[in-house]
């Protein structure tokens, strides 16, 4: 995950055409090759990844309704890294050795095969703390990612090949300590959890010391930008169909509106934040990529917690949850400040212009928490922050723009 040394990037190999044998050898792809963009199998790869997402963001859900809050985010966020974890490996492996042939597209569609594995398992680990089917599923794809970096070690020759090895090296020693979850005892499994986290992150670091892989900036920032958006639709998905299976046993839409409406400015906002500026002209460093990738854990669970919390602020809504009203709007608020803050630290002030275009982001994370206190209206306060962000950034771009210095011609390109 940092930037490609002059061997293994070249002077930019073109993107492979359809290949001419079933088999062909897994070699570094060029990071300046033109018209890069994510491929069918990686569109393919992101969408089962939300049933995933969905499971998990359901059985949030439940635990918080159910006033189960705390251990409901602890197994969320314990569930969400794997997703992300195994989802962030595979692009960033892609970006760089994605040769398209048959071995590729089989072991990608074991990853998936693992996907709906922990996806399957996600429900039981919730409920009975029964971590099996995730680890299994995790191992599956784990273990196909492994075998894509062996492969790769095998077509590679000097430091390219140990940074190759120490990836699967690392991986698979990884699947060992995560047993952790499946064996010990219940109380230790969140500090299993923490520690594996840190010995999983490691690994990018200590493989890439040698030479870093040929990603490619550009696809890099697609392939992140493609799965927000898809995250995006599952939030806006999961909080429609709470609105219609309430609407449905005739609650009053007077209820259930605001909740809606502020959902909708929550996410059209969230998009329009994320994509303001393109991101792959900051992706040069290795320090960069490593903290802006490793970042987007925040930004993915954020987005799908916001979905999370619509339904259980339409469950509240219509009398199905125990929770108070302040504790079902931080199931909104607090996540959507979450989401502001960190697009804001990993994108947003890279480009922002002056203190003021500085400050709108983080100021409107502290006053959409501040809208937790707003009882039944703090969902669509929130959104009306959300929305009120984005106009500001808008006006004050533009300002910006039109300043002294800039000809007519530039102000109305701008």
């Amino acid at each position: 995950m940092t930037s490609s040394s002059a061997s293994a990037a070249g002077s930019g190999s073109p993107e492979p055409s359809r290949p001419s044998r079933p088999l062909r050898p897994l070699t570094a792809r060029g990071r300046h090759e033109s018209h890069r963009v994510s491929s069918p199998l990686e569109l393919f790869f992101d969408l089962c990844f939300v049933v995933a997402i969905a499971q998990a963001g359901a059985e949030l859900v439940h635990a918080v309704a159910e006033g189960h809050a705390g251990q409901g985010i602890l197994n969320y966020a314990m569930a969400f890294f794997a997703i992300w974890w195994a989802w962030m490996n595979f692009s960033w492996f892609a970006s760089a050795y994605d040769n398209d042939d048959v071995l590729y597209r089989v072991v990608t569609l074991v990853q998936i095969a693992g996907v709906l594995v922990l996806a399957a398992g996600i429900s039981r680990a919730f409920t009975d703390r029964d971590f099996f089917l995730v680890w299994l599923g995790y191992v599956i794809m784990r273990v196909a990612m492994a075998a894509q970096w062996l492969r790769a070690a095998r077509g590679a020759e000097g430091s390219e090949r140990r940074t190759a090895s120490r990836y699967a090296a690392g991986v698979l020693l990884c699947q060992i300590g995560w047993l952790g979850l499946v064996l010990l005892p219940e109380p230790a499994r969140p500090w299993v959890f923490l520690v594996m986290v840190l010995a999983e992150l490691s690994v990018p670091v200590y493989a890439e010391r040698t030479q870093p892989t040929s990603w490619h900036p550009h696809h890099i920032a697609e392939r992140y930008g493609l799965f927000t958006i898809i995250v995006l639709g599952e939030t806006v998905s999961a909080a429609t169909v709470a609105v219609k299976s309430a609407s449905d046993e005739h609650f009053a839409l007077s209820e259930l509106l605001p909740i809606a409406a502020g959902g909708l400015l929550i996410v059209f906002s969230a998009w329009w934040i994320y994509f303001v500026v393109p991101i792959h002209g900051y992706l040069r460093s290795s320090r960069e990529s490593f903290l802006w990738g490793y970042g987007h854990y925040l930004i993915f669970a954020s987005a799908a917690a916001i979905g999370a919390g619509l339904e259980v602020a339409v469950e509240h809504a219509v009398g199905k949850s125990h929770l108070s009203a302040l504790e079902a709007s931080a199931a909104v608020t607090l996540p959507t400040a979450l989401y502001l803050i960190t697009v804001w630290a990993l994108h947003a002030r890279h480009f922002k212009v002056g203190i003021a275009q500085q400050l709108v982001l983080p100021t409107s994370a502290l006053l959409v928490i501040c809208c937790t206190f707003l009882g039944d209206w703090a969902v669509l306060a929130a959104g009306l922050v959300s929305a009120l962000a984005v106009a500001t950034g808008v006006i004050l771009t533009a300002r910006v723009s039109a300043g002294p210095g800039r000809d007519r011609t530039a102000r109305q390109a701008a």
